[in-house]
């Protein structure tokens, strides 16, 4: 039997929140876990290319290519400045020009013009153009049955790529809204000493602060009333302190409102993972610099885990990568080339299992009791269990062959099911005896997935 992506989007039941029994994952309004899983690229929300204005980008052909995967998860992606140079990411990813950036949350309507020759921008005076186009994606994803992360700020321009390999240093500050020659209102950014890492993300700055907070609540008041939203405080970047104070407006603020939605810190920026687990957040993206690489640990549940190839590889990953962090309690997200404007090769075909297998694992967690479902790395001789012992096991197997599962405490019948990776197909294994440690033997070659539940009295 194939298990393929669904074009048919699944009911969005009231908004997200953290499940109260396994906070590896989310619930909503129905109680049952909603587990999340998908690809995003950078220029989902705003347009970015060598023209100016940028060619718009095709939100709805995204859409589709989202659901012919069976993905139900975007990151939404801000991009604070107005350039990105691409030279700051290297030649593995195939781009050496500066991409024009477009539009901005805030009107540029002078007096007097900014250093990249345009009007300067206007921070009281939001752009309405960019606040439609943020609520009509966030709709037509939630249409489909695709919940969306809305990112509120870009920090690895400023944090990472303003000083970056062989791009001009200082790119991303020079045509960033809070240099104080971009902007009529006077806000600039704490130095600190480095002209190449302005802290713009940062609470040293009252003014720039209160910029900050107004708009956060026009992205709030844009978007609460929609059911499949979360919020992202930053991408790669910002002041602990600066993080925290983002969450506690947001959720201050939906307090006020007829909706609240899970925010979330994500890694590779100032914060390292037990920063991000003691704040008010409700999810957190653990990065490379947290020790979550090829080989993601287990998650002990302690707030969601969206794991993001984009702060392990920035762009990389594989199938494999995909059920190891499934299996060991997280929501696995990657970062896509897509079409290859932005950055890497268009529809490169190296990403496509992963791209499938994100869709595979959506499928074993909707046919699963999920909020039961816990890592288990002892349970199996692969170390990669997720199970409800006695109940429900997943296991995976990167090498193949043989695996050991401990069925200990449970002496019914378990019904056993193969799945291929690589050819996206299950295959049934008949019936198992549980009450101690049982070897299954994969019946294809390559790695594979092992599925084990406990069969009931009602069943065939």
């Amino acid at each position: 039997m194939m298990i393929a992506g669904s074009a048919n989007a699944d009911k969005i039941d009231g908004p997200l929140r953290v499940h109260p029994t396994n906070p590896r994952y989310f619930t909503d309004d129905s109680g049952n876990v909603i587990y999340l899983t998908g690809l995003h690229m950078w220029n989902n929300l705003v347009d970015m290319g060598k023209d100016d204005p940028p060619q718009p980008f095709d939100f709805h052909g995204y859409l589709d290519f989202l659901q012919r995967y069976g993905h139900n998860f975007i990151r939404l992606w801000a991009w604070d400045s107005v350039t990105w140079n691409t030279l700051a990411n290297g030649p593995v990813l195939g781009k050496n020009f500066i991409h024009n950036v477009a539009p901005q949350p805030w009107v540029r309507i002078g007096p007097g013009n900014a250093l990249d020759g345009k009007p300067k921008f206007d921070l009281t005076k939001f752009n309405p153009n960019y606040f439609q186009r943020l609520r009509e994606r966030v709709i037509a994803a939630g249409e489909r049955g695709i919940y969306v992360s809305v990112m509120l700020f870009e920090g690895w321009a400023l944090y990472h790529g303003n000083r970056r390999r062989q791009a001009t240093v200082g790119w991303a500050w020079r045509d960033h809204p809070f240099h104080p020659d971009n902007n009529i209102n006077g806000i600039g950014a704490d130095l600190g000493g480095d002209d190449n890492r302005p802290r713009v993300h940062t609470l040293t700055n009252p003014e720039a602060t209160a910029i900050q907070a107004a708009y956060i609540r026009k992205v709030v008041d844009t978007v609460n009333d929609l059911d499949n939203v979360l919020y992202e405080v930053i991408n790669e970047g910002g002041d602990k302190d600066w993080d925290w104070w983002v969450v506690n407006t947001i959720h201050d603020y939906e307090k006020t409102k007829p909706k609240q939605h899970p925010v979330g810190i994500t890694g590779h920026g100032a914060e390292r993972l037990p920063s991000m687990l003691a704040s008010p957040a409700d999810w957190v993206s653990p990065g490379r610099a947290d020790g979550y690489t090829e080989e993601p640990p287990a998650w002990d549940g302690e707030k969601v885990s969206l794991l993001d190839t984009d702060h392990i590889w920035g762009v990389g990953g594989n199938h494999a990568w995909v059920w190891k962090s499934f299996v060991r309690g997280h929501n696995p997200l990657f970062m896509d080339p897509y079409d290859g404007e932005v950055l890497g090769e268009p529809f490169d075909p190296k990403f496509e299992l992963l791209r499938l297998n994100l869709g595979y694992t959506l499928r074993y967690a909707r046919k699963m009791n999920m909020a039961e479902m816990i890592p288990h790395n002892k349970l199996a001789s692969t170390q990669y269990c997720l199970a409800n012992p006695g109940k429900e096991y997943l296991v995976y197997l990167p090498d193949g062959e043989k695996v050991t599962v401990d069925l200990s405490g449970e002496s019914g019948a378990f019904a056993v099911e193969w799945f291929n990776p690589h050819a996206g197909t299950t295959t049934g294994g008949g019936m198992s005896a549980g009450d101690g440690k049982v070897e299954f033997t994969v019946p294809f070659d390559g790695d594979a997935v092992l599925y084990l539940r406990l069969k009931r009295d009602d069943q065939p």
